[in-house]
């Protein structure tokens, strides 16, 4: 099948309403740092993606850049608008969700290898559930994922690795779970948009041949508090289209810009929040309630009686699978051994515009745009490829 036929099948099942599974190896956001090392030289890389050969890139990671809310938002984004027909929707991985995603990305492995299995989720059997993305846990994030980055396997090549992000991220679990190698710099404030483009700017012409990762969130925050489709999320839209034309600008021709996100977002409505704690027949037999609100993670000692009384009560608002057909079906792609037991043994990703809500997370009430679902809406995101140096300027080859 062709990149133009795979991309065509893609958009349509998510049109569709269906079940978006990852694209791992094909076309999801796991590939992208592997593509990119491909494309920079570096042997035992494989450029599943098609992107143009360059000694420097620069990988802008826009926080919550779905393909549907972009898309449906383009007039807000002249930038992105004039380069968006030319963008390949990806898959990020499951959940669709920042820590799962950041993690790909960073590490170029699936989340059944790398096992940031999710916002929250249990790190061993007989341990409590952890936050992965504010990692409220004690325990080693180089335990918990031990490869090597796609980062530090391009450091070790003698790739300049820089990554620009917020400074309160250095250091962090999730940091140094899924992106950590080469130099860290740090954003004091985040709303700072000109340091940060000097400084990726500036590490990106520190060597010859140089990998910056950058990272902006404002989209995500914004959409969280104000809904998808806001006055104030399509302000924010607008600030980092601004912001991402900036920055090309100021990047040398030479320097191929690949932007891409994490998630995309869905707003629920108050009405299709259905409370855990109020509904018995959710309770029975559920041990930890983790994950988030449109995918919850449940773990059991009796996953098939729980898979059939939350598929009872939910029915059509979500799909309800096991751990083990979940596994089979590819939601997590290979899962290691040591992996298996963090996925929950029940999980549940809702539906059109669903939640699964617990009183133990009170924060989640105030949010009104969500994700972590497998719909089309949260799972694509757009792959966007800016190299003027090359006669294929914003399109990526394949």
């Amino acid at each position: 099948m062709t990149a133009a036929a795979q991309h065509r099948d893609l958009l349509a099942e998510a049109a569709a309403g269906q079940l978006v599974l990852p694209a791992y190896g094909r076309a999801s956001l796991t590939d992208v740092l592997p593509s990119v090392a491909a494309a920079m030289g570096v042997t035992g890389q494989a450029d599943v993606l098609g992107l143009p050969p360059a000694k420097r890139y620069v990988v802008a990671l826009v926080d919550g850049l779905g393909w549907s809310i972009t898309r449906s938002a383009l007039g807000h984004a002249r930038w992105l608008g004039k380069r968006f027909a030319q963008a390949r929707p990806v898959t990020v991985g499951a959940p669709s969700t920042t820590a799962t995603s950041l993690t790909s990305l960073g590490s170029g492995l699936v989340p059944g290898a790398h096992g940031i299995v999710g916002y929250m989720f249990r790190p061993e059997v007989g341990r409590p559930v952890m936050n992965a993305l504010t990692w409220d846990s004690d325990v080693d994030p180089h335990h918990l994922q031990p490869h090597p980055t796609v980062l530090e396997r391009l450091h070790d090549e003698g790739v300049a690795v820089a990554r620009v992000m917020p400074a309160r991220h250095q250091g962090s679990g999730l940091t140094e779970s899924g992106l950590r190698g080469g130099e860290f710099i740090g954003i004091r404030h985040e709303d700072d948009l000109e340091s940060r483009t000097q400084r990726t700017v500036s590490a990106s012409r520190s060597s010859d041949r140089s990998l910056v990762y950058v990272y902006d969130r404002s989209v995500d925050h914004t959409g969280h508090g104000q809904g998808v489709g806001s006055e104030a999320w399509l302000i924010a839209l607008e600030s980092t289209d601004a912001w991402l034309a900036d920055l090309r600008a100021r990047l040398d021709d030479d320097t191929c810009l690949v932007v891409t996100g994490d998630h995309g977002m869905v707003d629920v409505p108050f009405e299709n929040r259905l409370c855990f704690e109020e509904e018995p027949e959710l309770q029975r037999g559920v041990d930890d309630l983790a994950g988030e609100a449109r995918l919850r993670q449940l773990y059991t000692d009796e996953p098939e009686a729980v898979a059939r009384r939350w598929s009872s009560v939910l029915g059509e608002r979500a799909w309800v699978r096991t751990r083990e057909e979940a596994i089979a079906e590819g939601w997590f792609g290979a899962v290691d051994d040591t992996v298996v037991d963090r996925i929950g043994d029940v999980l549940v990703a809702a539906r059109d515009r669903w939640a699964v809500m617990s009183t133990t997370l009170p924060g989640e009430f105030t949010l009104v745009g969500m994700h972590g679902s497998l719909t089309g809406d949260e799972m694509v995101v757009p792959l966007l490829v800016d190299h003027p140096a090359t006669s294929n300027g914003a399109a990526a080859r394949g």
